[in-house]
This record gives structure tokens, C-alpha cells and sequence, in this order.
């Protein structure tokens, strides 16, 4: 599965576009690392740039992005309404997909280095990668801003973590660092009345609202030192306030959501949907601003149709569709998974996957050489997989089963996710064959150029093994779901479950022909050794749990008579 790191870095510079879109696309010279969007403000005199990419290469593009603003930015001339220290202000590193908070951090340490290093610029840390607990609070280290810089030569409390001992007044400093995923939304109300909106936005964000000697007219309560006392709101990690907009006639409430792993956006929607019901209003839709991770997405899906008592075993496009519809993502515009989901800006489409069943046949079935076995042995394994979710969409719901409905809705779950995970697998069998045509047309006049060809199919070789290899792996994880379905799953589907199990076989069966096919023009004999081993083992296994399937299935088919 994809790593997938998104990069946010903030610059000194909104007003010309030449300098921030020359800044912004120097991260586009690293390979693997997409553009999502650029942000200028005029009266900030600030660029917000959003890239993203795999962790291999994320950093470097970080340190171009970093490094162009050194080349361009002047901050001794810098004038702008938001608080800011360098040229490259802020970088923060976000988790996106299969990656920690705690990886992200280590990418930001990694980064702050080289760019003290390498390019002289003092480089603090920040959130999950402050070196002090009182750096974690990026204000904190922004504190006094660029104008204080000057002053904190000689001063060791403000020493930074990377840099030289001297200030590169043209640039400032950077502060560098890891967050969770922020998102910006926004939910709609069938009201103009600001005042009943923001008592909404005042009850929901973590920091609530002022307390007072009475509610809600009484006086504010404040400390010794003067500073109000606040009632806390709902949710934690939640900022919010209300407004008015007039473009769409309505109060909004306008949020910036900072740890959805604490505070899913699907729960703040039902609670704003509910104060708004208490209020004499209603809810019209909601807006999520620029990107979204999966996650939101599908933990969405999942709530709603949880909440309609219906089963969650169904695709991820369904689960989309349910959120989309759930939370009216498309009151105001129009909501395009591809462009919004992050995760699917860097999805391949593959081709063969595209295909409908007919044109995929007679690919298949020309004397063009991909696809073939590896790639069928994969769809194989997709096979299995929707026959497993179905035989948990048909039980869930069914009060003969309703013993069942629980653990088999779970591994119905699992069935969608590997089958996601076999149609990638189609593409990337014939993708990896393709290579090593590819290293086979190398050039082969000279000693050298042979040395490099043999290496390069060396490599081939092995990433076309090791695709199929992953293909067997992954079907031992079919086992579960095809037994428990043979043995507590809906009995009428029990043909259903034989043929996911022989679909299950022939996957690894069939995978496992093309490793050894592609083993045999190998040469490094412990990867040979290793993958014969590993083989073996799932075959076994996966030959075995097949026969007890099967004989579960013709118990079920024989009662029937």
C-alpha cells in the first residue's frame, strides 16, 4: 500500500505570483511527489503550499521548496498581516496514509539538519518534533517574530536546533515540524441569525465560551489577572466560530478540525446537527476545504450506515458515496473523490482494471504476452474476495443469522479490503513483466553495458517474483473469511462460498507458477531459497483450509435435500 506524506510548507511571499509559484513547483523536481495546491494571500504576504509524496523522497522535496524561497525572498524588505520569522516560515510534515505522527517527525529532524547544514539557515523544531516542551507550540517559537531574530544570537535559550551560530538575515529561520492532519470544514444552516450559529460554534469548540455569573446575559468571570475564565466546548482538538455568508444567504459555522483521529468531522456534523434541531433550525449541507484523507471518509461511511442498522461489508466507493450524501459534502459545490480524497490523487489507474469483462477477454486472449497468467491469478483473488463480502452481505440482515451478523459484517470488511488490494494487483503483475522486457531491451555493445542490463534484469526479475509471491501471501488472508462464511454464513450461499474457495486456490496456485517461472532467471539463490520457503508454506496451508471449506460447503448443500 502507498506511503503517502503530505508537506505544508507556509512562505514569506502572496503578492507576486513569478516568486510563489516558482517556489512552490521547485518541489516537482523530485520524483513521485504531486503539486495539491497553492494558497497566496495578498494582505498576509503569505503562500500556503500543499505537496505530497512518499517518504523516500517527501524531505527532498521539502528542502527545494526551502531552498528556492532562499533564493528569492528578501524577508529584510518582508511586510505582511501574519505573524512570521523566514522565508519558508513553517514545514511541516503531515501524515497522510500507512505512516506514523512519530515517522513524520523523524522526516522533519532529518530535514531541519540538511537545511542547517547545507544551506546555513537556523532551523527550529516544532509539535511532534520539539526538541523543548516549550517548543511543541509553534507561537511559542515564533515568538517576537522575524524583527526579534537579531536578539537572539547571543542569547542560548533561543539557540536553534540547526544552523550556524550566526543569523542569514535575508532569510530568518524556519521552524520545522510534524502535525496530524488539519481539516478545514464548514457546515451550513438554513438561517441567517449569526447569533444562534456562533452559540452553536461557542458549545462545540474546545475552548467554549466565556463564563459568566449567569447564562446567559450575566457577567464574564475572570482570573486575578484578568483574563477571561472559559466554560470548555464539546470537542477537543476543535477551533470554530460562526458567520455569515453572503454568497450563500446562510450562517455558517467554520471549523478547523486538528486531530480527527480524537475528533471525527462525522461526529462534530451529527452534534451541529442536533444543536441546530434545538435551535429551530436545520442543517443544509457542509463543506470540507481543500483536502481529506481517506480515513474521514470511510469512518463516515461506516457511522451512517451503521446508524441506518445496515451492513458495513460493502466497497469503499459505496462508503464514499454514504458520506457524501450523509453530510451533504455537496451543498455548495460539487464533491469529486478523486480530486478532494488525497490518497486518490496518487491512485493509478490501472488499465487493465479499467477494462469492462469483455475487452479484458480478448487482451487476455491476443498474442500480446501481458497480460497472462499472474495477472488472472490476481483477479482470482478479487474473485474470492466479493464472494466472501457477498456471503456477509447476504447474512447480515437475516434473522435466522442474527447470531452471526457481528463477525461476519467484520470479515465481510476484510473481504472489500482485499479485494481493493487483488485490483491493484492485476495492474502491477503485468507492470512488473513489463520491466523486464523493458531491462531486456537494454543496450549490451560494451562490458560495462552488459554488466548494467544483467543488473537491471537481475532486478526485474526479482520485483516480477516478488509481485506474485505477495499475491500468495495475500490470499492466506482469504482463509478466515471463507470458512467462517462456509461455517456460520448464510447457508443458501453456500455454492457462493465453494466457488470463492476454488477461486482462492487458483489464485495461489496460479501466483505461485509465475514466482517460480521468474525465479528460475534469478541469480541471488537466498532470494530463491527464501521464496521456495515461503511458498511452500502458503500453499500448503491455503490447499488445506480449501478442502475443509469445500467439505463444509457440500455438508451445507446436502442438508438442504
Amino acid at each position: 500500500m502507498n506511503r503517502i506524506v503530505e508537506c505544508v510548507p507556509n512562505i514569506s511571499e502572496g503578492r507576486n505570483p513569478e516568486i510563489y509559484n516558482a517556489i512552490a513547483k521547485s518541489c516537482e523536481k523530485i520524483s513521485g511527489i504531486k503539486l495539491l495546491d497553492i494558497d497566496p494571500g495578498v494582505a498576509t504576504n503569505r503562500t500556503v503550499i500543499t505537496f505530497a509524496g512518499p517518504p523516500e523522497t517527501i524531505v527532498d522535496a521539502a528542502f527545494e521548496v526551502i531552498k528556492a524561497s532562499k533564493e528569492l525572498i528578501d524577508m529584510r524588505t518582508h511586510k505582511g498581516e501574519h505573524p512570521r520569522m523566514g522565508a519558508t516560515d513553517v514545514c511541516p510534515f503531515v501524515p497522510v496514509s500507512n505512516i506514523t505522527l512519530e515517522e513524520c517527525a523523524e522526516l522533519a529532524k532529518k530535514l531541519a539538519k540538511r537545511v542547517g547544514e547545507e544551506l546555513g539557515v537556523w532551523t527550529y523544531l516544532y509539535e511532534a518534533a520539539a526538541s523543548k516542551p516549550e517548543w511543541k507550540s509553534l507561537p511559542n517559537v515564533r515568538k517576537g517574530e522575524y524583527e526579534s531574530l537579531a536578539q537572539r544570537e547571543n542569547d542560548p535559550s533561543w539557540k536553534p536546533d540547526f544552523g550556524p551560530a550566526k543569523l542569514e538575515p535575508k532569510f530568518g529561520a524556519v521552524v520545522i515540524g510534524a502535525r496530524k492532519f488539519l481539516v478545514a470544514y464548514n457546515i451550513n444552516m438554513n438561517s441567517t441569525n449569526k447569533k444562534l450559529a456562533s452559540d452553536i460554534a461557542f458549545n462545540i469548540r474546545e475552548s467554549g465560551r466565556a463564563k459568566r455569573t449567569s447564562y446567559p446575559d450575566g457577567d464574564i468571570i475572570r482570573n486575578p489577572d484578568g483574563t477571561t475564565v472559559n466554560t470548555p466546548g464539546i470537542f477537543q482538538h476543535c477551533k470554530g466560530a460562526a458567520w455569515i455568508i453572503p454568497e450563500y444567504n446562510c450562517a455558517q459555522i467554520t471549523m478547523n478540525l486538528t486531530d480527527i483521529d480524537v475528533t471525527p468531522v462525522h461526529t462534530v456534523f451529527d452534534e451541529v446537527c442536533s444543536q441546530a434541531t434545538e435551535r429551530g433550525m436545520r442543517v443544509t449541507g457542509s463543506e470540507i476545504v481543500g483536502l481529506v484523507p481517506l480515513q474521514v471518509m470511510l469512518e463516515a461511511g461506516t457511522h451512517y450506515l451503521k446508524k441506518q442498522g445496515l451492513s458495513t461489508a460493502v466497497s469503499e466507493e459505496e462508503l464514499v458515496r454514504t458520506t457524501i450524501r450523509s453530510m451533504g459534502l455537496e451543498d455548495v459545490s460539487k464533491f469529486n473523490p478523486a480530486e478532494k480524497i488525497v490518497e486518490y490523487r496518487f491512485r493509478k489507474k490501472g488499465e487493465l482494471v479499467q477494462m469492462n469483462l469483455e475487452k479484458f477477454a480478448n487482451t487476455l486472449a491476443s498474442d500480446a504476452p501481458a497480460p497472462g497468467g499472474g495477472s488472472v491469478a490476481a483477479l482470482c483473488g478479487t474473485l474470492a474476495s466479493s464472494l466472501s463480502a457477498m456471503v456477509s452481505n447476504l447474512t447480515h440482515g437475516k434473522s435466522e443469522y442474527k447470531e452471526s451478523w457481528n463477525e461476519m459484517e467484520r470479515l465481510g470488511v476484510e473481504a472489500q479490503k482485499l479485494k481493493r488490494w487483488f485490483l491493484d494487483a492485476i495492474d502491477r503483475d503485468t507492470d512488473s513483466f513489463n520491466a523486464v522486457m523493458e531491462a531486456m531491451k537494454l543496450p549490451k555493445n560494451t562490458a560495462e553495458e552488459k554488466k548494467v542490463r544483467d543488473a537491471e534484469i537481475e532486478k526485474a526479475n526479482i520485483h516480477s517474483a516478488t509481485v506474485p509471491l505477495e499475491v500468495v501471501e495475500k490470499t492466506a488472508q482469504l482463509i478466515t473469511p471463507l470458512m467462517k462464511s462456509a461455517k456460520i454464513g448464510n447457508k443458501n450461499c453456500a455454492s457462493d462460498v465453494g466457488v470463492g474457495a476454488l477461486c482462492m486456490s487458483a489464485c495461489a496456485e496460479g501466483a505461485a507458477l509465475n514466482v517460480k517461472i521468474n525465479l528460475a532467471g534469478i541469480s541471488d539463490s537466498k532470494f530463491k531459497t527464501d521464496a521456495t520457503s515461503k511458498l511452500e508454506l502458503h500453499l500448503a496451508k491455503i490447499e488445506s483450509a480449501k478442502n475443509e471449506i469445500l467439505k463444509e460447503v457440500d455438508n451445507s448443500i446436502r442438508s438442504k435435500k
